[in-house]
């Protein structure tokens, strides 16, 4: 009777514990946190599609939790430090809102580096990856680094036809080297993160900003601005780059396999899957413009010949400020432009 006792509790012991294996020993969670919304493109076709397709092929082992709209806690400009930390597994965020840090990768904001494709632009930034912008990441994990199609002038009142229709005006700008460029308009920048720019168009706190069509959508700003204005051929002025990426500790810890289905979503693998998802919704994004009233500017090469020619000034600037830090800024920047036009369709 007292073997049979034993035998019974044992059983009931084996019941209750977690299922022995391989597989269930190596089941991960990995929290990714970003600032938008859960109807923002970034994360309705980039964030929520690349973790379902993660959880797939890691057989299901693999699960991610998204968390948008800084539910887990901080500020937007707080996000690189929390995936650094390990306070989140991985982060989604804009690399201008953690200024000084990233230096190397500033070049590809820089105006007239990057034109009007984020294909080919996140293509260029995977051939630079490893010669020149690798230094600027070595306490994360980085999954991949992309950019918008670029930035649009949208106004609230005023239109522009030219550089000098911006002087002393407030402009919203999400970076340091977008600050420099609105100084050479001889116009004033004034940096915020994105979710906060409706209310600093309603409240007259910025004359205008610069962003891309794409996140003019789901901020309704058509609704706050009567013009937008960018080059012929939908030439830009900058981008911004972004930063998906995973804290490193938590990377190294997973299993092998489990890194190369990591591994496998990351860098040149997506790089131009994430650049058309992007470069598709920019038509939409102009349509719906021009569907609400207000009127898309159009600047023939004459008038942009002013904003290339004080270009140069913000890449000068550049340049100096990264080669007193024994960057070749010059080298780099030929470097970009290059890679830019092997990629363009």
């Amino acid at each position: 009777m007292r073997r049979l006792a034993l035998t019974a509790l044992l059983c009931a012991a084996w019941a209750m514990a977690p299922a022995a294996g391989p597989a269930a020993a190596q089941e991960v969670t990995l929290t990714l946190h970003h600032l938008l919304s859960p109807k923002s493109l970034a994360h309705s076709q980039y964030l929520e599609p690349w973790a379902r397709r993660v959880e797939e092929q890691s057989g299901g082992r693999i699960k991610v939790e998204i968390f948008p709209s800084m539910s887990l806690g901080g500020a937007p400009p707080e996000l690189y430090r929390q995936v650094r930390d390990g306070t989140v597994d991985m982060a989604w965020t804009v690399l201008g809102y953690t200024p000084g840090v990233f230096i190397r990768s500033e070049v590809f904001e820089l105006p007239f580096v990057h034109e009007n494709s984020a294909r080919a632009t996140n293509l260029a930034i995977q051939d630079l990856f490893e010669e020149y912008l690798a230094p600027d990441f070595a306490d994360v994990k980085p999954i991949l680094l992309h950019v918008h199609s670029g930035q649009a002038i949208h106004m609230v009142e005023r239109p522009v036809n030219g550089i000098a229709d911006l002087k002393g005006l407030k402009l919203r700008t999400p970076s340091r080297t977008g600050a420099w460029m609105i100084e050479s308009w001889d116009a004033e920048p004034v940096g915020m993160p994105v979710p906060d720019l409706p209310q600093a168009l309603s409240k007259g706190v910025v004359d205008g900003a610069l962003i891309p069509y794409e996140i003019a959508m789901p901020l309704k700003v058509y609704e706050l601005t009567n013009y937008s204005i960018e080059g012929e051929n939908a030439v830009r002025f900058g981008t911004i780059v972004f930063m998906f990426a995973m804290n490193k500790e938590r990377y190294a810890s997973l299993p092998d396999d489990l890194k190369a289905v990591i591994d496998a979503n990351s860098g040149g693998s997506i790089a131009a899957q994430v650049g058309e998802v992007w470069d598709s919704v920019e038509p939409k994004g102009r349509e719906l413009t021009r569907g609400s009233g207000s009127t898309i500017i159009e600047l023939d090469d004459a008038a942009m010949a002013g904003f290339r020619d004080r270009a140069g000034v913000v890449i000068d600037r550049w340049i100096e400020e990264v080669s007193a830090q024994g960057i070749d800024g010059k080298a780099l920047v030929e470097a970009a432009r290059e890679a830019i036009a092997r990629h363009k369709k």
